[in-house]
């Protein structure tokens, strides 16, 4: 707004109304987060999701709180023979026995585990580990994408290959391919195994998960870089590296919001799957290992599995709520 537009204002608006002068703008940033904070879907899903975060993030201290123990490690926790009956079900609490706040959602038959202990420290793995390969997998997504998209010629094509290549390859194989050899080349030496099961289970995240990014980046890079201002720098002599990580980069901040808030559900969904399958986490409390255990007790303990299935569910659906009001948020096009 120039100065004679101010003046022209001034005579048109009623004597005494006064005319701000300054004309703040809003970033497209701060425009997202402001309708994110309306959207009441986005935040009660934050507010699931941030409860969630704290129960795994805190669940040594919970259990410590609570006198409460996800196995038999600690001197305190307490024997098998304890807390279990002859048919190896607890012998306090859910199934047979009336509800107790010492151990609210019951005991794990066979281990005498406590459930709820096992669901937090569950929370913490599935969270940990889907985090690790969202972190890993954006970064080489975005890095190949920008590379796939500003080249030319032979490089663009061998990358969209190699893409390809990958996309091709089913995940759930290399899965079943990967554990078998993991566990044969550390059983014996168990801390060693639960180290390598987690680092192996992030690998097959990562590598079989960069590739849908990767491909979005691309396609965003191919008609950025025909823009002005990238063509200018090109004029000017700037360096590759700083015009894809300088000019590139801070363009595609939205796009890649919304791929890594998409991502994280589908890795936790995938972490539990294949704990479930047996090729993912043992050493560890994991969801997905909990509810394996879980569905030959089905019958007589139903909460032993709804426990952690109804948790997985709650966690995934909101992440993926929040994900969507994302999307919505930083897509211009769109208006709620």
């Amino acid at each position: 707004m120039t100065t004679a537009d101010l003046e022209q204002l001034e005579h048109e608006l009623p004597p005494g109304e006064p005319v701000d002068k300054k004309i703040a703008g809003k970033s497209p940033t701060r425009i997202a987060f402001e309708r994110l904070r309306k959207d009441k879907v986005a935040v009660i899903s934050s507010a699931v999701v941030l409860l969630l975060i704290l129960m795994g993030l805190f669940a040594p201290l919970i259990c410590s709180l609570w006198g409460i123990y996800p196995d038999n490690s600690d001197p305190a926790s307490p024997r098998p023979s304890e807390v279990l009956s002859f048919d190896t079900f607890p012998a306090i609490g859910p199934p047979y026995y009336p509800f107790t706040w010492e151990h609210p959602l019951g005991l794990a038959p066979r281990t005498g585990y406590d459930n709820l202990a096992r669901l937090l420290y569950g929370i913490r793995t599935s969270l940990s580990v889907a985090a690790a390969a969202t972190i890993l997998s954006t970064v080489i997504g975005v890095s190949i994408g920008l590379v796939a998209g500003f080249a030319r010629g032979w490089l663009d094509r061998l990358i969209s290959f190699v893409i390809d290549l990958f996309l091709s390859f089913p995940f759930l194989l290399g899965a079943l391919a990967l554990a078998p050899i993991i566990i044969s080349r550390f059983s014996t030496n168990l801390e060693a195994l639960s180290k390598a099961q987690v680092i192996a289970l992030v690998s097959v995240l990562v590598v079989f998960g960069w590739m849908a990014l990767a491909r979005l980046i691309r396609g965003q890079v191919l008609s950025l870089r025909e823009r002005e201002f990238v063509q200018a720098a090109q004029v000017m002599g700037v360096p590759t590296r700083r015009i894809l990580f300088k000019e590139l980069l801070p363009n595609l901040v939205a796009p890649i919001v919304v791929a890594t808030s998409l991502t994280l559900p589908a890795y936790v969904a995938a972490e539990a799957g294949l704990s479930y399958l047996g090729i993912g986490l043992t050493g560890v409390p994991s969801l997905g290992q909990t509810i394996n255990d879980a569905v030959n007790s089905y019958a007589e303990y139903p909460l032993y599995l709804w426990a952690p299935v109804v948790t997985v569910m709650v966690l995934v659906l909101a992440l993926n709520l929040l994900g969507d009001s994302i999307r919505d948020a930083f897509d211009p096009k769109t208006r709620r």
